[in-house]
């Protein structure tokens, strides 16, 4: 369903589960981008900057984030309300990286607007407020064809937060096919995703990842999203 929350967790938020490249570079700049829609009319998208000094080695992390979208739900009184969300993060971090598996924890600022087309006396998540914002992450190859993956972040800015778990099992040379489950929201939305993954899809420089599922809102009840 739409949700006002919905891809807030941007780039780490929306990671495709696959291990960065690593050249032979002592910095690496990784560029995280996402888009996302479900059935009941939300679109969202999202671009994540990670500046990574030594790559292969654990220590510092520098990250921006920034999330635009758009949705619509229909408020208690029957009116279809129109809604708009911009918001943007600075967080910096460490990362601690093992052979197989590396954690990461972040801490920053954050700031998120939203419109409403109507004022609906039932949401307080409307204008802008500033805030603090916490993130870690997870990522471990178990086995040589498995790998699993964990986000999660919360912000003071509407108490929002947004969790992300994967796992895949490798279906050729690192493309990986697995379940996700997803729960976010904020102080007016709740909502839960289950689907299906496609990670690891290499153009050049680039990794690729899609997903399909079904999505479960409070306010929008059932339907799909990709």
């Amino acid at each position: 369903g739409s949700l006002l929350l919905c891809e807030a967790a941007l780039a780490a938020d929306w990671y495709t589960g696959a291990e960065p490249q690593k050249p032979d570079s002592s910095w690496l700049v990784t560029l995280d981008t996402s888009a996302n829609v479900t059935s009941n009319q939300s679109a969202f998208a999202s671009t994540t900057i990670t500046v990574v000094p030594r790559a292969d080695e654990s220590g510092f992390r520098l990250r921006a984030e920034g999330v635009v979208g758009e949705y619509k739900y229909r408020a208690s009184n029957d009116v279809t309300v129109r809604g708009s969300q911009q918001e943007g993060s600075i967080l910096a971090g460490y990362e601690l990286v093992w052979k197989d598996a590396s954690l990461a924890g972040y801490v920053g600022l954050h700031v998120r607007n939203n419109g409403l087309s109507y004022a609906d006396p039932n949401n307080a998540v409307v204008g802008t407020e500033y805030g603090a914002k916490v993130a870690a992450s997870f990522y471990a190859t178990p086995t040589d064809n498995t790998f699993v993956s964990a986000y999660g972040s919360y912000s003071t800015t509407f108490n929002a937060y947004y969790t992300r778990v994967r796992a895949g099992v490798m279906v050729a040379d690192g493309v990986y096919v697995g379940p996700e489950a997803l729960l976010l929201g904020d102080n007016f939305f709740q909502q839960w995703r289950v689907g299906v993954h496609l990670t690891g899809l290499s153009l050049g420089p680039v990794n690729v990842s899609t997903a399909v599922g079904y999505v479960q809102d409070r306010v929008q009840k059932g339907g799909y999203y990709s």
